[in-house]
């Protein structure tokens, strides 16, 4: 594919500047990460808003770009070589951005801090949102109580690693950077949204709080947090 045009999903979604990176996306904690990134390194962006009310992540064109179908997903008119480029997966998209602006993933850091976004993408996120099902959502209504302790065992476990990794830090890799941007939206999400921070330990961490309060201060991610409009 050569050309915007060539996607599907720019049917369904028109591009308002071709020239900018077309973000499909809904503002939840692998979202957010991706337009935050974009606001951040001030690339121009189109984001799109993939209603999940609308099971617009099971259309026929997001599918053509992710057939996982989930957010977000991007195309860059101008990817390697010139060419566009499609990505899915939030943690690649962020690498693919870092890589192509130069910003937020340092030579000298590179994999400090490839190794906490991993500790993201394979722990903070999967396990904070199965405690958010348990806790908040469909699977409160399970009497057994195995499974949601299951989780919040393991999500009070991951702060605590990630609070010993803050000591005397203000950002988990050294300077601020995509793992960052990775990390701090689940534990927004699993503070404000899932109300699950009394059974987490939260109150408990001592660095973890105020890692998340020096995130969401930053005024890209001010701006992130709404990209795109819940519709």
């Amino acid at each position: 594919m050569t050309t915007l045009a060539d996607f599907a999903i720019t049917r369904r979604w028109p591009p308002r500047n071709p020239d900018a990176i077309q973000l499909y996306s809904f503002p939840t904690p692998n979202g957010i990460k991706v337009s935050i990134a974009l606001e951040e390194m001030g690339l121009p962006y189109d984001a799109h808003t993939v209603a999940f009310a609308t099971n617009d992540q099971l259309s026929p064109e997001f599918l053509s770009l992710n057939p996982n179908n989930k957010i977000p997903a991007i195309i860059d008119p101008q990817g390697p070589g010139g060419q566009p480029l499609a990505l899915f997966e939030s943690g690649a998209i962020l690498i693919y951005l870092a890589e192509k602006t130069g910003r937020l993933l340092p030579a000298e850091t590179r994999y400090r801090v490839l190794q906490w976004l991993m500790f993201q993408m394979g722990g903070i996120g999967p396990m904070f949102g199965q405690l958010g099902f348990f806790h908040a959502f469909a699977g409160k209504e399970i009497e057994d109580p195995r499974p949601k302790e299951r989780y919040r065992a393991e999500v009070a476990r991951l702060l605590k690693v990630l609070d010993g990794q803050l000591a005397g830090r203000d950002w988990v890799a050294g300077d601020y950077s995509i793992a960052d941007i990775a990390i701090a939206p689940w534990l927004r999400t699993l503070r404000d949204f899932y109300k699950a921070g009394d059974i987490t330990g939260w109150d408990a961490l001592a660095h973890v709080p105020a890692y998340l309060d020096r995130f969401l201060a930053r005024p890209a991610v001010q701006r992130g947090l709404v990209q795109p409009p819940r519709g």
